[in-house]
């Protein structure tokens, strides 16, 4: 059940990220918000974690900031893998969309969590 909570998470993030920036587009309605979230999320998982784990040094020297750029590179793989998502640019667009995916779907996850917790019956 959580996992399928923070993957339409991530959708709604995707929608808020494209209607922010203009260089970013998703095209076909809301399955294609689905579709990108759950590719986003596994091409995240097998290929961010390991160019993670192979940038590491760097994600030392920046304090975590090359993150960010990881995270502009899996959109892109994205971008290329899919036809709903159309990036503009890697350097300014993806970045920018990377910033603020992470933001957006990082206060989403908070807010939904603070209401699930909300509406839990206390144990006695």
């Amino acid at each position: 059940m959580t996992i399928l909570i923070r993957w339409v998470v991530l959708a709604v993030a995707f929608g808020i990220t494209s209607w922010l920036l203009s260089g970013m587009d998703v095209a076909g309605g809301i399955g294609a918000y689905l579709w990108i979230a759950a590719l986003f999320g596994i091409v995240n998982a097998v290929l961010g974690t390991l160019l993670r784990l192979l940038t590491l040094p760097l994600m030392i020297i920046t304090l975590g900031l090359f993150s960010i750029i990881v995270n502009a590179a899996m959109l892109e793989l994205v971008d290329a893998i899919s036809s709903h998502l159309t990036i503009d640019d890697f350097f300014w667009t993806a970045i920018w969309a990377a910033v603020i995916l992470a933001i957006t779907a990082v206060t989403l996850d908070l807010i939904v969590e603070a209401a699930f917790r909300r509406h839990q019956p206390a144990i006695a």
